[in-house]
């Protein structure tokens, strides 16, 4: 449950102001065939500044896209005091633009500032600015549901002093970047490298919290998967090797039980994963749905491999906003292939999920998780 935050005087929407780009500063918008993730940024972009000595919040602006000008000594730099978000806006089939669930995001959000010494916000107008936002620039939301406009939200401190503690000073901003499909259209499912030597969280460290410091010191485990012939990682944890993340993605496992009937797991909220909105939204699907049982517990890579010898194995994939859901068929681990049959059913659960979540995120499905913006 999400503690209570206290909200140290948010600025209001109503106090945004705007500064348009001037026409030389607006960029060529790219094809949408040649979308890769993160490459290309809009026009424009949303700063909210803090200083604690100043009372808190400043008034929110949403200003040309443009560099950031910060202190060499700014904490940011020297301490990883920064916490981001990911989110997208879709450009339905009646041309409106949704965004998915982003009370989450922000809730989300705030308890990651709490735990990093960062202010927390009031969710609702953050909301509202970034929703103007991406209506200055809303000719960048692709016209094709094959394609979104991803919401990068970022909170960072920049005090300029040295020492461990927490910041004075912080930048609130917001950028957006049209993106395409995560993994490349056609593509099979996904090989994962699972390597027990190798742990992306622990108790009571920060694996369920959207820190930057969570991300940079799995590239080199990424590339390392890559040299083994596999698309991602997937961490393991404990000496009973347990499955917690695939990549940046949670992870789902549907089984046959002994008696026959078929159950989803996931791994629990235990503070070794984050606690993704994507996959929020398949428990609460799949238990509206009535169709199986749906249990929020550990499972291990030795669990895996007699479910897969027994050929009670049904389907693994891995869930979360900037891929949606993305099928796995085999894990390479420890000298062994094992092969995952997620793709060889007539109608796999893992596609069925997909098309109902992106046709409640394109407006196909009526749905309160769709929040229309105007």
């Amino acid at each position: 449950m999400l503690i209570r935050l206290l909200l140290l005087n948010f600025t209001q929407y109503s106090d945004l102001s705007v500064r348009l780009a001037a026409p030389h500063q607006l960029n060529p918008k790219p094809d949408v065939d040649d979308l890769a993730f993160g490459k290309y940024f809009t026009d424009h972009m949303l700063k909210v500044p803090y200083h604690r000595r100043l009372g808190g919040w400043q008034k929110p602006e949403i200003t040309p896209m443009e560099n950031l000008n910060l202190h060499p000594a700014a904490k940011v730099f020297h301490y990883a005091i920064e916490l981001f978000e990911g989110m997208k806006a879709y450009r339905g089939y009646d041309g409106k633009i949704r965004f998915f669930r982003p009370e989450m995001n922000m809730a989300r959000m705030n308890v990651t500032a709490y735990r990093s010494g960062l202010p927390t916000f009031e969710c609702e107008e953050l909301i509202k600015a970034m929703a103007r936002l991406v209506m200055i620039d809303s000719e960048w939301v692709p016209h094709t549901e094959s394609a979104s406009l991803y919401i990068r939200p970022t909170l960072i401190g920049i005090e300029p002093t040295l020492g461990v503690a927490s910041s004075d000073s912080a930048l609130l901003y917001t950028i957006l970047s049209p993106v395409g499909p995560y993994f490349k259209p056609g593509a099979k499912g996904l090989k994962l490298y699972a390597e027990p030597k190798y742990t992306r969280a622990w108790p009571g460290g920060v694996g369920d919290r959207k820190v930057g410091s969570n991300y940079g010191p799995t590239i080199h485990v990424q590339q390392e998967a890559l040299r083994n012939g596999c698309h991602q990682v997937l961490w393991l944890y404990g000496d009973d090797h347990q499955l917690t993340e695939v990549g940046v993605m949670n992870i789902f496992m549907l089984y046959m039980k002994e008696n026959g009937e078929r159950e989803l797991l996931t791994p629990p909220l235990n503070g070794l994963i984050l606690p993704g909105i994507t996959r929020d939204s398949i428990i609460r699907l799949c238990h509206q749905w009535g169709e199986f049982s749906v249990r929020e517990q550990k499972f291990t890579m030795p669990e895996i491999k007699k479910l897969s010898k027994e050929g009670r194995l049904l389907e693994l994939f891995g869930a979360g906003t900037a891929a949606v859901i993305s099928p796995i068929e085999q894990i390479s681990y420890m000298g062994e292939d094992i092969y995952v049959p997620t793709e060889s059913h007539e109608n796999p659960l893992y596609r069925r999920l997909y098309n109902t979540l992106t046709d409640i995120q394109y407006g196909k499905i009526e749905h309160p998780w769709a929040y229309v913006i105007d």
